[in-house]
């Protein structure tokens, strides 16, 4: 119930176009009703050719609702019957085309529904993907440690989609079908109370069958999107591991792997169509056997003159016509509930999303960090991750315009750290400050402002050189993007390119080799011009001729700027201010170059192993 009202409110976000699309359908509902109805004067006129027409006398209206609905058929009654006397073939014409005009309004209403209602489901899908959108950017870094991407990829897409057929459900299930329902009903007691009363013994066996498929489905759907989110992170994991996936000869494997998903979700997909269009099928079967029943009952009425029925048989047939088509609308709410159960799964999904703790909050006067004074400092810093204490009592200072450097062991925490100097996650205990400021007291897109980052893994988007250079400002000059490009010693390659600067790097710079995009990274913080300056082994994955280049620029990048320098290659950090080495999330050892190899301790084993023995 809880998602059929979420998806109420996505519905009735847009007021105007939701009110639009339920009038057109109800539009749709009553001329639907009427040229069925007036299927009656046609037979009356076709089986009873010769019979003699007394004319009544005309009706005159008193007031009031139920009146004006008896004297609109008695008028129309009236009209017809003085046609027919003056000239049947007239009449037999006025009905053809009296049942065309119901017919083209029904479906000129239908198609302004559809009309109104595309824009409506499309607004919302909009709206939706918008707003995952943003809170996945808003998300911390831990929730893309535990969630598939291929997994979130679905949910946008696919799951997103559900939540469309849904909205379009709602509208129908709850302002056109149950209208329907009512109108044909209304019709049916107006002309035989008693046949309409059987239909209502007879009807809740349908309502019971697609009560039981509901339940059902909504079971095997839960299962099939959750087979599609782990199909299409096996398609990601292979896009982007192709390369190795190739030199290992693994094709075979991952086939078999990726094969074995598609097959558990096309099952799936296969039981959950199955039962959603059993719905259908089984319904219009029990409505057959229903209507026979009816034609029973209704036949022998008639036959039987002892019972006093009214009914006529021309009525009679037009009775059979409009409960066929009573039918249609209660299919219909099945239906609607088939889909609103699957969109619900996919509501589910959504919101596991939507209502993700976000971890990392604004403080509710949070202070401006205009520049970066004194410094950055931490002080008994603990982090866990899973219960687990990933840094332990972490305690040292990054004084402005100092280089201090982070080195140890893989696993150490060396990122971890720089992660939580960048508040991409927040600490368990202890304080990290900038200029005596908590970060948790500071705005902060202020604070990410102040910080540039370059990770060993050069992480670019598919868009211009420019752009990447420039990426996150606005309305950059070209000449600032050449000066950065030039600092990084990325101008000379940059202009060889086919299209200098506008050239397209592809996905995650792919047409670049690694010296080339780590020096495009470089370019994009110089260009940021950052306080603090975060380098997460920047050089450690280019070969010997692109890390001198690298390394170069750097050195122009670092000069005289407050940094805090993970460095794997020793060699790069000899010349940091403060060099602090990390083991199992603890502070080991601290100090210059010099002081450390003297203590002949980790950072000295560390040095030698790398061929520095002074």
């Amino acid at each position: 119930m809880k998602n059929f009202f979420e998806l109420y409110r996505y519905t009735f976000k847009y007021k105007l176009l939701a009110i639009l699309t339920i009038v057109f359908n109800l539009l749709y509902v009553i001329f639907n009703l009427i040229s069925f109805a007036l299927f009656i004067p046609f037979l009356q006129l076709i089986f009873n050719p010769e019979q003699d027409v007394v004319i009544p006398s005309k009706p005159i209206y008193d007031g009031g609702f139920v009146d004006f609905f008896s004297y609109c058929t008695d008028y129309y009654n009236y009209f017809m019957e003085s046609m027919v006397a003056s000239d049947p073939k007239k009449a037999l014409l006025f009905v053809c085309i009296s049942v065309f005009v119901a017919f083209f309004l029904k479906n000129l209403s239908r198609y302004g529904a559809i009309w109104h209602q595309s824009q409506l489901r499309m607004a919302t899908v909009r709206d939706v993907r918008n707003a995952m959108y943003s809170k996945i950017l808003r998300l911390p870094l831990s929730y893309y440690t535990d969630e598939r991407k291929g997994d979130l990829v679905s949910r946008v897409n696919n799951d997103v989609g559900q939540i469309e057929i849904g909205v379009i459900a709602i509208l129908e299930l709850v302002f056109r079908e149950p209208i329907a329902i009512l109108l044909h009903i209304a019709l049916l007691i107006y002309w035989s109370p008693q046949l309409t009363l059987i239909s209502f013994v007879l009807l809740p066996i349908s309502a019971l069958v697609i009560s039981r498929i509901g339940k059902s489905l909504k079971r095997t759907a839960k299962q099939e999107m959750e087979e599609f989110g782990a199909m299409n992170s096996h398609l990601d994991e292979t896009l982007g591991g192709v390369r190795i996936i190739k030199a290992f000869n693994a094709a075979k494997q991952v086939r078999g792997n990726f094969e074995k998903t598609n097959l558990r979700h096309q099952q799936f997909t296969t039981k959950t169509f199955r039962k959603r269009d059993l719905s259908s099928p089984l319904n219009e079967t029990l409505g057959a056997a229903i209507m026979l029943c009816i034609a029973w009952f209704g036949g022998k009425m008639i036959l039987d003159s002892s019972v006093g029925n009214v009914l006529t048989g021309e009525e009679f047939i037009g009775f059979i016509i409009v409960f066929s088509q009573l039918l249609r609308p209660i299919q219909g709410v099945a239906s609607s509930i088939a889909y609103i159960q699957k969109s619900s799964i996919s509501q589910d999904r959504i919101n596991d999303i939507l209502n993700s703790d976000e971890k990392i909050f604004e403080a509710e006067n949070p202070q401006a960090l205009d520049e970066i004074k004194t410094g950055v400092s931490l002080e008994n810093v603990t982090f866990k991750y899973k219960d687990v204490d990933v840094i332990k009592d972490v305690s040292f200072e990054i004084p402005k315009g100092k280089k201090i450097a982070l080195v140890g062991e893989s696993g150490s925490g060396k990122s971890t750290l720089a992660d939580l100097v960048a508040r991409f996650y927040d600490i368990k205990s202890g304080e990290i400050s900038y200029d005596g400021i908590p970060v948790d007291q500071l705005k902060t897109d202020d604070l990410r402002k102040h910080i540039g980052i370059v990770s060993q893994e050069s992480i670019l988007f598919n868009d211009t050189v420019a752009n990447n250079i420039a990426f996150g400002m606005e309305n950059p000059k070209r000449e600032d993007v050449i000066s950065a490009a030039k600092i990084a010693n990325a101008h000379e390659f940059i202009s060889q390119l086919d299209n200098g600067y506008d050239t397209n790097i592809g996905e995650q710079g792919n047409k670049l080799s690694g010296g080339q995009k780590q020096r495009v990274s470089i370019a994009r913080a110089i260009f940021k011009n950052p306080s603090l300056l975060i380098l997460d082994e920047a050089t450690s994955a280019l070969d010997t001729e692109s890390e001198v280049l690298v390394q170069e620029a750097l050195e122009h990048l670092l000069d005289g700027r407050t940094s805090l320098v993970i460095a794997h290659r020793l060699s790069t950090i000899r010349n940091a201010d403060n060099i602090i080495v990390l083991s199992k999330g603890k502070i080991a050892e601290t100090g210059t170059h010099d002081e450390l190899m003297q203590l002949k301790g980790i950072y000295y084993k560390l040095s030698s192993m790398q061929g520095i023995n002074d």
